[in-house]
């Protein structure tokens, strides 16, 4: 078995930049790794995340120090053990799983023994900004056929934010994402006054070292872990403070964990989202294989860029189907 791999830093413009509660960004940084194997070709792309100590060139740093194991023909099953959970081993077991797909001549879906990927409403997910800025963006997205809105907040301001998207989508159903940027004490303010404004789902309210604080709290609107749910691992600590987990395959390190988390999480009773970074539809494509398991699916990455891969996945207001294999699987 002869295999090489290939390593490369990418940017893509973010359409008018993109903001949450830890910060900004104007562009999508990601790292595509590509194994070659007797004229075929294998591709997974991942985005390193400062929230995790991860950068481009650590990322890079992974992926090069993993070569001579690829080379050596090392499997995903291989892989789960030799690297952590995290973007550079998520990029490699994609592509892995890319590679076997083609190499076996069958898709992916049914490498993995899922169901083959059907159309699936993705949220779509607005910016932090001010109150009628947001109002704009929802009343766009709504024009656009998104019937799901995912908005970024960050505490102070954050009711005029959902009131005023309310106002503008009246229709829209609506998931709120405090990325780590409430206290609990605003959380029992807010969630209250979100569940008469009708959202459905409040993600990450509270820093992941701070979960202890949810054991015993009550919230009239369900509660989704984000950044406290990387891996199996972590399953333990959510159960009682959470009723749903967003997976990521980011934070999972691939879509073989990525999976076994999913399967593991549902027989605990967990309702599951499929979420992204913002990125290219190369790293969609491996996540929408989980969409048949999640009660929300959160794949717009895409959507959010100036221009994305080609071809890539087909969005069609807040649909998305799959691309052709040639994208990946």
């Amino acid at each position: 078995m002869v295999r090489t791999l290939t390593i490369a830093a990418e940017r893509w413009p973010i359409r008018g930049g993109f903001r949450i509660a830890r910060g900004s960004k104007q562009d999508a940084e990601v790292v595509v790794a590509e194994i070659f194997e007797r004229g075929f070709a294998g591709r997974g792309e991942c985005v390193p995340y400062k929230r995790y100590g991860e950068t481009v060139d650590s990322v890079l740093g992974e992926l090069e120090e993993a070569a001579a194991d690829v080379r050596e023909g090392m499997d995903r099953v291989t892989l789960q053990g030799r690297m952590k959970a995290g973007a550079a081993r998520n990029a490699l077991d994609c592509a892995l799983i890319d590679l076997e797909a083609k190499t076996r001549r069958i898709p992916a879906h049914t490498l993995l023994g899922l169901p083959a990927p059907g159309p699936l409403k993705t949220a779509f997910t607005l910016s932090l900004d001010a109150p009628d800025q947001m109002a704009l963006a929802a009343a766009a997205a709504a024009g656009r056929g998104h019937r799901l809105l995912k908005l970024k907040v960050a505490g102070a301001g954050d009711l005029q934010r959902v009131e005023a998207v309310r106002r503008a989508a009246p229709s829209a159903e609506l998931i709120v994402d405090a990325n780590e940027g409430w206290s609990l004490a605003e959380l029992e303010i807010f969630a209250p006054a979100l569940n008469a404004l009708g959202v459905t789902l409040i993600e990450q309210p509270l820093p992941a070292a701070e979960d202890a604080e949810l054991q015993d709290f009550v919230s009239t609107v369900p509660l989704c872990a984000d950044e406290s749910c990387h891996t199996r691992d972590d399953l333990p600590r959510l159960l009682g403070r959470y009723s749903a987990i967003n997976i990521k395959l980011d934070k999972a390190g691939g879509l073989t964990e990525a999976l076994a988390l999913a399967l593991e999480a549902q027989q605990k009773g967990l309702n599951l989202m499929v979420g992204c970074m913002v990125s290219t539809s190369l790293a969609m494509a491996p996540a929408l294989l989980l969409g048949s398991l999640a009660t929300y699916v959160d794949l717009d990455g895409p959507l959010l860029l100036e221009r994305d891969r080609d071809p890539g996945l087909n969005y069609d207001g807040d649909l998305v189907r799959p691309a052709p294999s040639t994208l990946w699987g």
